[in-house]
C-alpha cells in the first residue's frame, strides 16, 4: 500500500508574473525573481516532480509511471496512456496579461511539429477587473482576425472578454484562441504538452529585453474558426469537466465530512481551492497538489472538525 504523494513545485520566471504564489499560497520563492508558473505536477523530457516526503522520496514522476508498480500507484486507466504521465499541472500567476495564444488541435499538430493540448483553468483569486479572453467575438471571420494581426493590431479586440472571478472555470479545447489577463491567480489542468503558438504578445519584450517569437502562420492554421464566443463552465453538480484527457470535479465538504479521493483501483490528484483538507496524514491547502495513488493506504480526504473545505479532484478519464 502507497502512501499519499507531495511533489517538489518547479518555478518558471515569466515577464508576466509576480509574488502571489508567495503571499498568497505560502511558496518559497527564488528572491527577486518574476514567477508567473508554478508546475506542480510534470512528466516531461526537460522537466520533472520529484517525491518530497515518504519511502519514494527522491524519485521522480516518470521514474514511478515507467516503474514496475505503475498499475498499483496510477490504477488500470493508466495502462490506456503512453510513455509519460498523461497530464500536466499548474499554478498561473498572471500578474500581467499573457499573450494571446492557441495549442494545436490533433488533428493539425503533428503537420505543425506541436503537440495538441486541451486545457482548463479554475480560478483561485482574481483582483478587481481581472478579466479572461477566450474564442472569438461574434462576427469575427478568419480574414479580419489575419488582416488584424499581420498589420500588427491588437488582436485580442477581436477576442471574446469575460470579467473573472474565484471560482470560475474555462474549459479550452485545442484549437480555442485565448489569452489570461492580469489579476488571476489560477489552478490549470492540462494534457501533456507544451506547444503553445504565440499570436500576439502586446508589443511587449520578454525577460531579455527581446520580443519574444510569434508563431503566426502556425497560429492561422491551429485556430478554430467556428469558436465563438464560448461560456464558462457550468458545473453538473460536483463535474466540472469531462473530457478525453482529464476529468475534474469539485467537492464542498462540510465541516468534519470526509470522502474517498478516488475511484477503486484509480488514483486522484487533489487540492484544495478553500480551506484546508487532510489525505493520508498530509495537510493539503490551496496551493498544495497531492497525488492518492489507487492502492493507497488511507484515500480519504478529511475537511477539519470546524471549517468546511472546496477540493478539486483531477482523475485520469474511464
Amino acid at each position: 500500500m502507497s502512501d499519499t504523494l507531495t511533489f517538489e513545485p518547479l518555478f518558471m520566471e515569466r515577464v508576466w508574473g509576480g509574488r502571489r504564489l508567495e503571499t498568497v499560497l505560502g511558496k518559497a520563492l527564488p528572491a527577486g525573481a518574476v514567477i508567473g508558473e508554478a508546475w506542480e505536477i510534470v512528466d516531461r523530457p526537460e522537466a520533472q516532480s520529484v517525491v518530497t516526503a515518504g519511502p519514494l522520496a527522491g524519485k521522480t514522476l516518470h521514474d514511478l509511471w515507467a516503474g514496475p508498480d505503475r498499475a498499483a500507484l496510477f490504477g488500470t486507466r493508466a495502462a490506456a496512456w503512453g510513455e509519460r504521465f498523461p497530464l500536466l499541472i499548474k499554478i498561473l500567476d498572471c500578474e500581467d496579461t499573457l499573450s494571446v495564444q492557441v495549442h494545436p488541435p490533433a488533428a493539425v499538430a503533428a503537420s505543425l511539429g506541436g503537440e495538441p493540448k486541451t486545457e482548463m483553468w479554475v480560478i483561485l483569486a482574481a483582483s478587481p477587473g481581472a478579466h479572461l479572453f477566450a474564442g472569438l467575438r461574434a462576427g469575427v471571420t478568419r480574414e479580419a482576425f489575419e488582416t488584424a494581426l499581420r498589420g500588427g493590431e491588437d488582436v485580442s479586440a477581436l477576442l471574446q472578454r469575460i470579467d473573472s472571478e474565484a471560482g470560475d472555470v474555462m474549459f479550452l479545447p485545442s484549437g480555442r484562441v485565448h489569452a489570461i489577463g492580469g489579476g488571476n491567480l489560477i489552478v490549470e489542468i492540462q494534457q501533456n504538452s507544451d506547444t503553445t503558438y504565440r499570436v500576439y504578445d502586446f508589443d511587449r519584450p520578454g525577460l531579455d529585453g527581446e520580443p519574444r517569437e510569434l508563431h503566426v502562420d502556425q497560429s492561422l492554421v491551429a485556430i478554430d474558426w467556428d469558436d465563438v464566443e464560448p461560456g464558462l463552465v457550468a458545473p453538473d453538480g460536483d463535474h466540472l469537466v469531462q473530457a478525453d484527457v482529464f476529468a475534474v470535479d469539485r467537492w464542498t465538504l462540510a465541516a468534519g465530512e470526509a470522502r474517498r479521493a478516488t475511484d477503486h483501483g484509480e488514483c486522484a490528484i487533489v487540492t484544495a481551492l478553500d480551506g484546508a483538507v487532510t489525505v493520508g496524514g498530509v495537510s493539503i491547502a490551496p496551493g498544495t497538489l497531492a497525488l492518492v495513488p489507487a492502492d493507497a493506504t488511507d484515500p480519504l480526504l478529511h475537511a477539519p472538525a470546524d471549517a468546511s473545505a472546496t477540493v478539486l479532484r483531477i482523475a485520469l478519464p474511464a
